[in-house]
């Protein structure tokens, strides 16, 4: 499997976690994704980001997205 398409799966997995977390839809998660720069950081951090397990590259995004001055919850979707 060439690396972009493993960063596309994860990706994928990622934007379902972050739906089952935060009780979204998956197209709300994968809009979020896309307009915070979400896809984008994972693709750059992917050398990194490969050697780590789901739940911590989702800590990670979670941290991208508060230092952005997002925050997540049934309020803010």
């Amino acid at each position: 499997m060439s690396e972009k398409s493993e960063i596309v799966f994860m990706q994928v997995r990622l934007i379902r976690l972050a739906s089952e977390e935060w009780d979204i839809s998956v197209q709300k998660a994968a809009a979020l994704f896309e307009r915070y720069g979400v896809f984008q950081f994972i693709e750059d951090c992917y050398a990194v980001f490969h050697m780590e397990g789901d739940r911590a590259v989702f800590d990670e995004i979670k941290t991208l997205l508060r230092n952005k001055g997002v925050y997540i919850s049934a309020a803010v979707i």
